[in-house]
């Protein structure tokens, strides 16, 4: 009798329980219910497996494709999926290129899967599907007798067509980036040079511009002496008078020169301002005895109250822009006054005001006074005066200074334009104005020999006319060495800028000196040049200049500071 505790004692069927009947039946009832639940289970895969949009195949490692689902079929166009098993047998007939399964599973060995490699399988008629694929090794344990591969694919095609459209896109971007290059090249290059001809341009104007002036106020200036001196002898008031009107008219065609000559350098920033601490009553009595005489002439009354502060300036400059207020003050005052004065505008500025009682100036018009050519009131030919550029070389001046401007008016009420400047607090002056020392025109040149030297005939013989009225010696002379024939040493020297051979005046004026055994021999230059490169060099060689055409007051005051230096 075999014994209970002996499993080899018993058959299967008692081990399955069927020994007995109720227990069998008991059994049997379990497992079919397990059965059951097994086969819902291997449908319902089945069924995934079948129905899956995505590839799936299963091959041994040994490289033979054992099961493949329709969806891969469908992929590679095959007709089934046996076609699929009959076509690619072994798993590297699926790639493309053959080595790439063997590849993949040697990956597949060394990482344990292979997640989303893209790559290219072989269609049944012949095209390349692009796809991503996923690979899992299956242990022998759970695969029954070998290690099987578990592929998943995914078709990419539609992806790859968005990426290579997209590649496509980006290359016709990039050529149509590369042509709008070329030709934003070839704008700039246009530009490039159509700036450069117009710099050329500009240049030759203002070349052309300074030739012309200089040109132009060469006989300008003969003719200014001729009149000066003829002033100096008539005596008849009517004839005085039609001489005045002429030395008007010469004064106002050299404004005009002056003008566009200033205006075309304040564009090109050829002028440098020369900042120093002054007193503002330096330059303002000097423009209020200027103007008096003028403002006098139109019955209108000319008040200046004197301001002894110091400020940081240019005094030259802000003297251009004080005088255009007044010239313009002067110009549209019919009766009253003008007055000339200064305010505190802060705690560090002044500002240089200078009141009227014109005919004003309505608000909406206070930028268009600053363009150049613009005037005011002016729409007969009769009523301009100038070509209406001092107050664009105003501003241009307050903008280089950086000393701000203001304009208040009103029609029929006058004006007021004002110019702030900074204040020189730690520069002491003394608060009274030195007294001016009146002098006689007639005795106190008296003696003096002067040598003019000019390549201009008609120039020398106005400046001799002139300087005789004064009782003044003169010498002239065409050249260097007409100067050097002069029997008797000058007492100061008179010299163009630009001679004869490219001979320049502190050339002439060195030989002179030496060829007199004087090298502190009193001399300035004469000259229509006003370019800041002269200036520069005269400044620096301590010879002063005076521009062409030249007035008599300023003459006389040259050479009265060249006597007492």
């Amino acid at each position: 009798m075999k014994k209970a505790n002996d499993p080899s004692g018993f058959s299967v069927s008692d081990l399955l329980g069927l020994g007995q009947q109720s227990a069998r039946k008991s059994y049997y009832r379990e497992l079919s219910v397990r059965l059951e639940e097994l086969e819902v289970e291997r449908n319902r895969y089945k069924w995934l497996f079948e129905n899956a949009l995505h590839g799936i195949f299963q091959a041994s490692l040994s490289g033979k494709l054992r099961a493949a689902n329709p969806a891969l079929a469908a992929m590679l166009d095959d007709p089934s999926v046996a076609h699929t098993l009959e076509r690619c047998a072994r798993f590297d007939a699926l790639f493309v290129n053959a080595t790439t399964g063997q590849q993949l599973r040697d990956l597949l060995l060394i990482q344990g899967h292979v997640t989303g490699q893209t790559t290219l399988l072989q269609g049944a008629s012949g095209h390349q599907v692009p796809v991503a694929i996923t690979l899992i090794k299956k242990p022998a344990e759970l695969a029954g007798d070998e290690d099987l591969i578990e592929g998943f694919v995914a078709d990419i095609t539609e992806r790859e067509r968005a990426r290579q459209h997209l590649e496509t896109l980006n290359a016709h971007l990039e050529a149509r980036v590369a042509d709008r290059t070329q030709a934003l090249e070839r704008l700039n290059e246009e530009l490039r040079s159509a700036r450069d001809a117009a710099e050329f341009a500009n240049h030759s104007k203002d070349r052309y511009l300074a030739a012309a002036s200089h040109d132009l106020l060469q006989p300008m200036n003969a003719a200014r002496l001729l009149v000066a001196s003829l002033q100096e002898r008539l005596n008849d008031s009517d004839n005085l008078a039609l001489v005045e009107r002429v030395q008007n008219s010469l004064e106002g065609a050299e404004a005009i020169l002056s003008d566009l000559l200033d205006i075309s350098k304040l564009d090109h920033g050829q002028v440098q301002p020369q900042l120093r601490h002054f007193k503002l009553d330096d330059i303002l009595s000097h423009l209020a005895g200027e103007f008096a005489p003028v403002a006098q002439r139109k019955g209108l009354t000319l008040r200046y109250v004197p301001c002894y502060q110091a400020v940081t300036s240019d005094p030259h400059l802000l003297s251009r822009i004080v005088r255009n207020f007044l010239a313009n003050a002067c110009r549209y005052t019919q009766r009253g006054g003008i007055c000339l004065g200064v305010r505190r505008h802060s705690d560090d500025s002044l500002a240089v005001h200078v009141v009227d009682s014109g005919i004003g100036i309505p608000e909406s018009d206070y930028q268009l006074i600053f363009r150049e050519f613009h005037q005011l009131n002016a729409t007969r030919a009769r009523d301009r005066q100038g070509v209406g550029l001092g107050l664009a070389i105003v501003e241009r001046i307050s903008q280089c200074l950086e000393h701000p401007l203001s304009v208040r008016s009103a029609p029929g009420q006058g004006s007021c334009f004002a110019v702030r400047v900074p204040r020189a607090s730690s520069i002491s002056f003394s608060q009274t104005p030195a007294p001016s020392t009146p002098f006689s025109a007639g005795a106190e040149f008296e003696g003096v020999r002067v040598l003019i030297l000019d390549n201009e005939p008609a120039i020398l013989e106005g400046m001799a006319l002139l300087l005789s009225e004064w009782q003044i010696s003169c010498d002239t002379a065409l050249d260097v060495a007409a100067a050097k024939a002069c029997l008797e040493a000058p007492d100061m020297l008179l010299v163009d800028l630009h001679l004869d051979d490219n001979v320049t005046g502190l050339e002439a004026i060195r030989q002179l000196r030496h060829h007199w055994h004087d090298s502190h021999l009193p001399a300035a230059i004469i000259s229509a040049d006003r370019s800041d490169h002269w200036l520069r060099r005269l400044r620096h060689a301590g010879v002063p200049q005076l521009n062409k055409p030249v007035r008599p007051g300023k003459l006389r005051a040259l050479l009265r500071s060249l006597l007492n230096d």
